[in-house]
């Protein structure tokens, strides 16, 4: 008798684990494909926000979350040793899924989608993504140094969902070198991936040599030449008495000033595509500061941040409210420091002389202070290029806070 359905596609890093239990356990789950951008409208009544793994079981239960899916699948097994012999064993197993769901393969995917051509790619977001998938692999590392498996002595549910998330890894980037450095998590992945319950479901799988992706920008697919538009019919006359036309939208103030003669696109590809020592000394040679100023932009409110990753969201929402003032200007706001010990502070090219224009966009730009950097100034020269390099601690009161996390507004 059929179990249910399965909503997912070919190569779902998520799915994988789910399906290997099923079958383990001899459920007759069936896989439905389906096009998250396109979805159906029975895929739909599953998971209204079309996304992937969803179940729908035959007896009419529907549950969503590749975490849930993958536990509840487990579950029909009433004998299973896949979810562990205690409690503590349960806990540490949803441990190990949460964190190789909401760590490992996000960073994961910021690494290897941009370079797919399935996100917008920018270098430098690129190598900070590479940087921090590095940062949460060493912890798993250190933790299989000393153990087999991710929960006590035998595979669970944890190894199974875990070795799905990080095979990304191991299909576009984790080479030889990176065995070498990270033996524990490779002899860990190809011990889980060549177990009977997991191979059966997953593609043959090779080691690589060589990473097979690199940090350089994807071809663009060639967009086939649209068709001339037929020619607009000419419009009626207007009647007596017309509405009154809408009012035209307000003009930014920086419209107001003289076209430039340097277009900041051109600094944004430079930073975008060429490595970052080399595009800053192109930066330094080609904007001419007649046009441009650049300032030096700090949090007011430093001590009251706590963790890391909420003052990078604050980042992410002020670069969010600047939308209006993206063609004025470019830059890089960072987080240093530790959970309880930060601070924010970032580096903005602009057009014009006065950052009022440009910021007053977003509501919360009084929350920031601004100061004005003199491009002849080798101390202000080097502020910008560790804030745009993210290679170099902030100093503050004469305190170093090591860079943590930063986002590019360009």
């Amino acid at each position: 008798m059929a179990f249910g359905k399965l909503y997912t596609y070919a190569g779902n890093p998520r799915s994988t684990a789910i399906r290997a239990v099923a079958k383990a356990n001899g459920l007759d789950l069936q896989d439905v494909e389906v096009d998250t951008t396109k979805p159906t409208e029975e895929f739909l009544k599953v998971n209204p926000l079309h996304k992937v793994p969803a179940l729908a079981t035959e007896d009419g239960f529907v549950l969503t979350e590749s975490i849930a899916i993958a536990i509840y699948v487990a579950s029909q097994n009433e004998k299973t040793t896949l979810l562990g012999k205690t409690k503590q064993d349960y806990a540490s197993i949803l441990r190990w899924m949460s964190f190789f769901n909401s760590e490992v393969l996000p960073k994961l995917g910021a690494w290897f989608r941009p370079l797919l051509g399935k996100a917008p790619y920018n270098k430098k977001a690129v190598e900070e993504a590479q940087k921090e998938t590095y940062e949460v692999v060493s912890v798993v590392e250190s933790h299989l140094a000393n153990n087999t498996f991710l929960v006590g002595e035998r595979i669970t549910l944890a190894d199974l969902f875990a070795t799905g998330l990080i095979s990304r890894g191991f299909e576009f980037f984790f080479d030889k070198e990176f065995r070498e450095k990270y033996p524990h998590v490779s002899r860990w992945f190809a011990t889980v991936y060549n177990q009977p319950i997991y191979s059966a479901v997953a593609p043959e799988f090779k080691l690589l040599d060589t990473p097979k992706l690199t940090n350089v920008a994807p071809k663009k697919a060639e967009q086939p030449k649209a068709p001339k538009p037929a020619a607009a019919p000419k419009p009626a006359a207007p009647a007596a008495e017309e509405e009154p036309a809408e009012a035209p939208k307000p003009k930014h103030p920086l419209e107001a000033l003289p076209r430039a003669s340097f277009p900041l696109d051109e600094w944004k590809r430079q930073y975008s595509n060429v490595d970052t020592p080399e595009a800053l000394k192109w930066f330094w040679e080609n904007v001419p500061f007649t046009e441009y100023s650049i300032w030096k932009v700090r949090y007011k409110y430093n001590d009251e941040l706590t963790m890391t990753f909420m003052s990078n969201n604050l980042i992410g929402g002020f670069n969010n409210r600047l939308e209006a003032s993206r063609k004025y200007l470019f830059g890089s706001a960072s987080v240093y420091g530790v959970n309880n010990d930060s601070i924010i502070e970032g580096a903005f090219v602009i057009r014009g002389d006065d950052y009022l224009p440009v910021f007053d966009v977003a509501p919360d730009y009084e929350s920031y202070e601004f100061t004005k950097l003199d491009p002849t100034n080798p101390e202000d020269r080097a502020f910008v290029e560790a804030q745009w390099s993210w290679d170099k601690p902030a100093v503050e009161n004469g305190k170093e806070y090591p860079h943590a996390s930063g986002k590019v507004f360009k």
